[in-house]
Protein backbone atom coordinates (compact mmCIF):
# COMPACT_ATOMS: atom_id res chain seq x y z
CA UNK A 1 0.00 0.00 0.00
CA UNK A 2 1.19 3.23 -0.57
CA UNK A 3 0.15 6.65 0.98
CA UNK A 4 -0.23 9.92 -0.28
CA UNK A 5 3.54 11.09 -1.34
CA UNK A 6 3.98 7.72 -2.96
CA UNK A 7 5.85 6.15 -0.53
CA UNK A 8 5.84 2.08 0.35
CA UNK A 9 3.96 1.72 3.85
CA UNK A 10 3.82 -1.98 3.94
CA UNK A 11 5.84 -3.52 6.81
CA UNK A 12 5.96 -6.82 4.37
CA UNK A 13 6.43 -6.70 0.64
CA UNK A 14 7.02 -10.02 -0.02
CA UNK A 15 9.18 -10.77 -3.77
CA UNK A 16 8.46 -12.42 -7.07
CA UNK A 17 10.39 -15.17 -8.95
CA UNK A 18 12.05 -14.06 -11.86
CA UNK A 19 10.95 -16.83 -13.84
CA UNK A 20 7.91 -17.94 -12.88
CA UNK A 21 6.30 -15.04 -11.23
CA UNK A 22 5.33 -16.90 -7.95
CA UNK A 23 5.16 -14.63 -5.08
CA UNK A 24 7.98 -15.56 -2.68
CA UNK A 25 7.22 -15.99 0.87
CA UNK A 26 8.67 -15.55 4.08
CA UNK A 27 8.46 -19.37 4.39
CA UNK A 28 9.89 -20.64 1.17
CA UNK A 29 13.42 -21.34 2.23
CA UNK A 30 14.63 -22.93 -0.99
CA UNK A 31 14.21 -18.94 -2.68
CA UNK A 32 17.56 -17.82 -3.69
CA UNK A 33 18.63 -14.28 -5.08
CA UNK A 34 21.47 -13.67 -7.47
CA UNK A 35 22.87 -10.68 -8.16
CA UNK A 36 23.92 -10.60 -11.88
CA UNK A 37 26.95 -8.40 -12.92
CA UNK A 38 26.53 -5.86 -15.99
CA UNK A 39 29.58 -6.50 -18.11
CA UNK A 40 30.33 -3.55 -20.53
CA UNK A 41 30.26 -4.88 -23.98
CA UNK A 42 33.53 -3.65 -25.21
CA UNK A 43 35.65 -4.04 -22.43
CA UNK A 44 34.01 -7.48 -20.78
CA UNK A 45 34.17 -5.71 -17.48
CA UNK A 46 31.58 -5.66 -14.95
CA UNK A 47 30.24 -1.98 -14.85
CA UNK A 48 29.85 -1.98 -11.32
CA UNK A 49 25.94 -2.32 -11.71
CA UNK A 50 24.00 -5.61 -11.34
CA UNK A 51 20.48 -6.85 -11.91
CA UNK A 52 18.83 -9.01 -8.80
CA UNK A 53 17.08 -12.10 -10.31
CA UNK A 54 15.36 -14.06 -7.56
CA UNK A 55 14.30 -17.99 -8.18
CA UNK A 56 11.83 -19.76 -5.75
CA UNK A 57 12.05 -23.04 -4.26
CA UNK A 58 9.62 -24.39 -6.32
CA UNK A 59 11.72 -23.92 -9.94
CA UNK A 60 14.47 -25.20 -7.81
CA UNK A 61 13.36 -28.23 -6.52
CA UNK A 62 11.99 -29.03 -9.94
CA UNK A 63 15.38 -29.00 -10.99
CA UNK A 64 14.97 -26.03 -13.69
CA UNK A 65 16.90 -23.14 -11.91
CA UNK A 66 19.80 -23.85 -14.18
CA UNK A 67 17.45 -23.15 -17.39
CA UNK A 68 15.70 -20.62 -15.78
CA UNK A 69 18.68 -18.49 -14.81
CA UNK A 70 20.77 -18.99 -18.37
CA UNK A 71 17.21 -17.43 -19.97
CA UNK A 72 16.99 -14.59 -17.63
CA UNK A 73 20.69 -13.53 -18.22
CA UNK A 74 20.58 -13.69 -21.80
CA UNK A 75 17.26 -11.62 -21.62
CA UNK A 76 18.66 -9.13 -19.48
CA UNK A 77 22.09 -9.51 -21.77
CA UNK A 78 19.70 -8.43 -25.23
CA UNK A 79 17.59 -5.51 -22.82
CA UNK A 80 20.90 -3.50 -21.72
CA UNK A 81 23.27 -4.35 -24.66
CA UNK A 82 20.90 -4.53 -27.31
CA UNK A 83 22.11 -8.23 -29.10
CA UNK A 84 20.85 -11.56 -29.52
CA UNK A 85 23.96 -13.26 -27.19
CA UNK A 86 27.09 -12.34 -25.45
CA UNK A 87 30.07 -14.29 -24.89
CA UNK A 88 30.64 -13.35 -21.20
CA UNK A 89 27.53 -14.27 -20.29
CA UNK A 90 26.49 -17.38 -22.35
CA UNK A 91 28.09 -20.53 -22.35
CA UNK A 92 29.09 -23.02 -24.91
CA UNK A 93 26.10 -24.97 -25.17
CA UNK A 94 28.38 -27.89 -27.16
CA UNK A 95 30.53 -27.72 -24.35
CA UNK A 96 27.57 -28.02 -21.60
CA UNK A 97 26.24 -30.97 -23.59
CA UNK A 98 28.94 -33.12 -23.77
CA UNK A 99 30.07 -32.63 -26.84
CA UNK A 100 33.61 -31.72 -28.00
CA UNK A 101 35.09 -33.91 -24.69
CA UNK A 102 37.99 -35.54 -25.20
CA UNK A 103 37.12 -39.53 -26.80
CA UNK A 104 38.17 -42.12 -23.64
CA UNK A 105 38.85 -45.82 -24.18
CA UNK A 106 40.00 -48.62 -21.95
CA UNK A 107 42.93 -51.07 -22.78
CA UNK A 108 43.08 -54.33 -21.74
CA UNK A 109 44.57 -53.59 -18.53
CA UNK A 110 41.79 -51.17 -17.18
CA UNK A 111 43.47 -48.02 -17.79
CA UNK A 112 42.15 -44.89 -19.47
CA UNK A 113 43.36 -43.06 -22.57
CA UNK A 114 42.25 -39.69 -23.28
CA UNK A 115 42.00 -38.89 -26.92
CA UNK A 116 41.64 -42.32 -28.00
CA UNK A 117 39.31 -43.20 -30.64
CA UNK A 118 38.09 -46.52 -31.06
Amino acid sequence: MQNEEGSAVDLYIPRKCSWTNRLLTSKDHGTVQINVANVDAVTGRATGEYTPLALSGYLRFHSEGDEALTELVRKNDEAVHGNSISSTTMMSTSVAAGEGAPATSTEGDGTAVVGAED
